[in-house]
Protein backbone atom coordinates (compact mmCIF):
# COMPACT_ATOMS: atom_id res chain seq x y z
CA UNK A 1 0.00 0.00 0.00
CA UNK A 2 1.61 3.39 -0.92
CA UNK A 3 1.83 5.79 2.05
CA UNK A 4 0.21 9.12 1.76
CA UNK A 5 2.57 11.98 0.65
CA UNK A 6 2.98 14.58 3.17
CA UNK A 7 5.43 17.77 3.43
CA UNK A 8 6.86 18.75 7.00
CA UNK A 9 8.73 22.01 7.45
CA UNK A 10 11.92 21.42 9.53
CA UNK A 11 13.88 23.77 11.12
CA UNK A 12 16.07 21.56 13.31
CA UNK A 13 14.78 22.93 16.20
CA UNK A 14 12.57 21.27 18.84
CA UNK A 15 8.88 21.61 17.85
CA UNK A 16 10.14 21.18 13.89
CA UNK A 17 11.75 17.86 14.53
CA UNK A 18 8.94 16.62 16.70
CA UNK A 19 6.45 17.41 14.45
CA UNK A 20 8.41 15.58 12.21
CA UNK A 21 8.28 12.12 14.06
CA UNK A 22 4.80 13.03 14.49
CA UNK A 23 3.83 12.95 10.88
CA UNK A 24 5.90 9.55 10.59
CA UNK A 25 4.12 8.17 13.27
CA UNK A 26 0.87 8.76 11.22
CA UNK A 27 2.30 6.58 8.77
CA UNK A 28 3.22 9.46 6.06
CA UNK A 29 5.71 9.23 3.89
CA UNK A 30 7.75 12.64 4.46
CA UNK A 31 9.60 15.10 2.44
CA UNK A 32 11.42 17.03 5.06
CA UNK A 33 11.51 21.10 3.91
CA UNK A 34 14.31 23.31 5.24
CA UNK A 35 14.99 26.56 4.42
CA UNK A 36 18.64 28.28 4.24
CA UNK A 37 17.58 31.81 4.02
CA UNK A 38 20.49 33.56 5.49
CA UNK A 39 19.67 33.37 9.52
CA UNK A 40 22.71 33.72 12.02
CA UNK A 41 21.63 30.84 13.29
CA UNK A 42 22.40 28.76 10.04
CA UNK A 43 23.50 25.88 12.68
CA UNK A 44 20.22 24.85 12.75
CA UNK A 45 20.15 23.00 9.03
CA UNK A 46 22.89 20.93 10.27
CA UNK A 47 20.61 19.83 13.02
CA UNK A 48 17.55 19.35 10.71
CA UNK A 49 19.82 17.23 8.11
CA UNK A 50 20.77 14.86 11.67
CA UNK A 51 17.04 14.85 12.84
CA UNK A 52 16.01 14.16 9.23
CA UNK A 53 18.75 11.18 8.94
CA UNK A 54 18.08 9.61 12.32
CA UNK A 55 14.21 9.62 11.32
CA UNK A 56 14.74 7.96 7.83
CA UNK A 57 13.53 11.11 5.78
CA UNK A 58 14.31 12.64 3.01
CA UNK A 59 15.14 16.01 2.92
CA UNK A 60 15.31 19.49 0.72
CA UNK A 61 17.11 22.60 1.33
CA UNK A 62 15.99 25.74 -0.35
CA UNK A 63 18.12 28.66 -0.06
CA UNK A 64 16.16 32.35 -0.54
CA UNK A 65 17.57 35.56 -0.05
CA UNK A 66 15.76 38.26 2.07
CA UNK A 67 17.81 40.98 1.33
CA UNK A 68 15.84 43.67 3.16
CA UNK A 69 16.23 41.64 6.55
CA UNK A 70 14.16 43.37 8.81
CA UNK A 71 14.73 41.05 11.98
CA UNK A 72 17.79 40.47 14.42
CA UNK A 73 18.11 36.94 12.76
CA UNK A 74 19.02 37.84 9.18
CA UNK A 75 21.00 42.03 10.15
CA UNK A 76 24.14 41.15 12.18
CA UNK A 77 24.48 44.42 13.01
CA UNK A 78 21.07 44.38 15.61
CA UNK A 79 21.33 41.70 18.54
CA UNK A 80 18.88 38.90 19.35
CA UNK A 81 16.88 39.84 22.85
CA UNK A 82 18.35 38.18 25.70
CA UNK A 83 15.96 39.70 28.64
CA UNK A 84 13.25 37.46 28.81
CA UNK A 85 10.40 36.55 26.72
CA UNK A 86 7.64 38.87 26.90
CA UNK A 87 3.97 38.30 26.16
CA UNK A 88 2.28 41.19 24.31
CA UNK A 89 5.23 42.36 22.18
CA UNK A 90 6.58 41.34 18.72
CA UNK A 91 10.22 41.01 18.96
CA UNK A 92 13.08 41.79 17.04
CA UNK A 93 13.43 37.68 15.99
CA UNK A 94 10.10 38.20 14.35
CA UNK A 95 11.42 37.93 10.03
CA UNK A 96 8.39 39.54 8.10
CA UNK A 97 5.96 37.21 6.39
CA UNK A 98 8.29 33.82 7.27
CA UNK A 99 5.74 31.14 8.00
CA UNK A 100 3.87 33.15 4.88
CA UNK A 101 6.79 32.23 2.71
CA UNK A 102 7.81 28.88 3.73
CA UNK A 103 4.29 28.05 3.52
CA UNK A 104 4.10 29.10 0.47
CA UNK A 105 7.07 27.51 -1.01
CA UNK A 106 5.75 24.03 0.70
CA UNK A 107 2.64 24.45 -0.66
CA UNK A 108 4.22 24.74 -4.41
CA UNK A 109 5.96 21.59 -3.06
CA UNK A 110 3.21 19.38 -2.12
CA UNK A 111 1.07 20.19 -5.24
CA UNK A 112 4.35 19.53 -7.18
CA UNK A 113 5.26 15.92 -5.93
CA UNK A 114 0.74 15.23 -4.88
CA UNK A 115 1.18 15.38 -1.02
CA UNK A 116 -1.95 16.58 0.37
CA UNK A 117 -0.87 17.87 3.88
CA UNK A 118 1.88 20.36 5.12
CA UNK A 119 2.63 19.68 8.99
CA UNK A 120 4.54 22.68 10.79
CA UNK A 121 5.67 23.04 14.12
CA UNK A 122 4.18 26.26 14.55
CA UNK A 123 2.74 26.91 18.61
CA UNK A 124 0.91 29.73 20.07
CA UNK A 125 1.23 28.93 23.98
CA UNK A 126 4.79 28.95 24.64
CA UNK A 127 6.40 31.68 21.83
CA UNK A 128 7.62 34.75 21.47
CA UNK A 129 4.20 36.62 20.02
CA UNK A 130 4.76 36.77 16.38
CA UNK A 131 1.63 37.43 14.36
CA UNK A 132 2.52 33.82 11.93
CA UNK A 133 2.24 31.64 14.86
CA UNK A 134 -1.61 32.30 16.13
CA UNK A 135 -4.14 30.06 15.02
CA UNK A 136 -6.41 32.85 12.52
CA UNK A 137 -3.56 33.21 10.47
CA UNK A 138 -3.16 29.30 9.60
CA UNK A 139 -7.15 29.20 9.12
CA UNK A 140 -6.86 32.60 7.15
CA UNK A 141 -3.87 30.87 5.27
CA UNK A 142 -5.35 27.40 4.59
CA UNK A 143 -8.93 29.56 2.74
CA UNK A 144 -6.14 31.43 1.01
CA UNK A 145 -4.23 27.95 -0.17
CA UNK A 146 -8.13 26.48 -0.88
CA UNK A 147 -8.45 29.29 -3.80
CA UNK A 148 -4.87 29.31 -4.95
CA UNK A 149 -4.17 26.29 -6.15
CA UNK A 150 -5.21 23.86 -8.43
CA UNK A 151 -5.55 21.18 -6.28
CA UNK A 152 -7.74 23.25 -3.82
CA UNK A 153 -10.21 24.22 -7.35
CA UNK A 154 -10.27 20.73 -7.45
CA UNK A 155 -11.49 19.84 -4.55
CA UNK A 156 -8.65 17.70 -3.43
CA UNK A 157 -6.61 20.72 -2.01
CA UNK A 158 -3.72 20.69 0.22
CA UNK A 159 -4.47 20.66 3.84
CA UNK A 160 -2.25 22.79 6.74
CA UNK A 161 -1.82 20.17 9.97
CA UNK A 162 -0.82 22.36 13.03
CA UNK A 163 -0.65 19.79 15.66
CA UNK A 164 1.34 21.64 18.14
CA UNK A 165 -0.33 24.70 18.22
CA UNK A 166 -1.94 24.86 21.13
CA UNK A 167 0.27 22.48 23.08
CA UNK A 168 2.88 24.29 25.93
CA UNK A 169 6.27 23.33 25.41
CA UNK A 170 6.45 21.03 27.88
CA UNK A 171 3.25 18.85 26.31
CA UNK A 172 5.60 18.82 22.94
CA UNK A 173 8.65 17.50 24.74
CA UNK A 174 6.54 14.94 26.34
CA UNK A 175 5.15 13.82 23.02
CA UNK A 176 8.30 14.11 20.91
CA UNK A 177 10.08 11.83 24.18
CA UNK A 178 7.04 9.44 23.47
CA UNK A 179 7.78 9.77 19.52
CA UNK A 180 11.72 8.86 20.13
CA UNK A 181 12.16 12.61 18.67
CA UNK A 182 16.79 12.54 19.52
CA UNK A 183 16.52 16.05 21.24
CA UNK A 184 20.06 15.95 20.86
CA UNK A 185 20.29 16.58 17.80
CA UNK A 186 18.11 19.53 17.80
CA UNK A 187 19.74 23.46 17.68
CA UNK A 188 17.09 25.96 19.07
CA UNK A 189 19.22 28.69 19.77
CA UNK A 190 19.00 31.92 17.93
CA UNK A 191 22.75 33.07 18.37
CA UNK A 192 25.30 31.55 16.14
CA UNK A 193 27.57 30.17 18.01
CA UNK A 194 28.99 27.38 19.16
CA UNK A 195 26.86 26.40 22.13
CA UNK A 196 23.36 27.71 22.76
CA UNK A 197 23.60 31.04 24.22
CA UNK A 198 21.15 29.98 27.42
CA UNK A 199 19.51 33.41 27.43
CA UNK A 200 17.88 34.02 23.76
CA UNK A 201 13.69 33.68 24.27
CA UNK A 202 14.41 30.43 22.20
CA UNK A 203 16.68 28.77 24.81
CA UNK A 204 14.61 29.76 27.74
CA UNK A 205 11.60 28.57 25.96
CA UNK A 206 13.27 25.34 25.10
CA UNK A 207 14.77 24.97 29.46
CA UNK A 208 11.15 26.07 30.40
CA UNK A 209 10.29 22.82 28.56
CA UNK A 210 12.52 20.85 29.93
CA UNK A 211 12.26 22.33 33.37
CA UNK A 212 8.56 21.61 33.82
CA UNK A 213 9.22 17.89 32.42
CA UNK A 214 11.55 16.90 34.68
CA UNK A 215 10.01 18.82 38.00
CA UNK A 216 6.61 17.35 37.32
Amino acid sequence: MTKKKAIVLLSGGLDSSTVLYYALDRGYAVQALVFDYGQRHRKEIMAARAVARAAGASLEVVKISLPWKGSSLLDLKTHVPVSGVKKGGIPSTYVPARNIIFLSFAASFAEAVGARVIFIGANALDYSGYPDCRPAFFKAFQKALDQGLKAGVEHHGVRIETPLLKLSKAQIIALGLRLGVPYEKTWSCYQGGAQPCGVCDSCRLRAKGFTEIYAG
